[in-house]
């Protein structure tokens, strides 16, 4: 995968409060294989701390990350 842009599997979790966000990233991670990319969507400014630090603590890799005007986008990448 040669692209931020490019995924597996897309989450759209904008609009939802904290700790759904977290809850459905998690969720979404288990169902896909090791090396797939999961691309996560998320307004809640929570997000931007909690789905990071999520990542910090697993074997997922965060490939890329952004905030525009309160839009959390994620890339992640699933680790082993």
């Amino acid at each position: 995968m040669s692209n931020s842009n490019q995924y597996h599997q897309a989450l759209d979790a904008s609009g939802l409060e904290c700790p759904l966000p977290l809850l459905k990233t998690k969720l979404a991670l288990k169902a896909l294989a090791i090396g797939e990319v999961l691309w996560v969507r998320a307004t809640d400014a929570g997000s931007w701390r909690d789905i990071r630090k999520y990542i910090a603590m697993t074997n997922n890799e965060l490939v890329a990350a952004s905030d525009v005007d309160g839009c959390y986008q994620f890339w992640i990448k699933k680790g082993a």
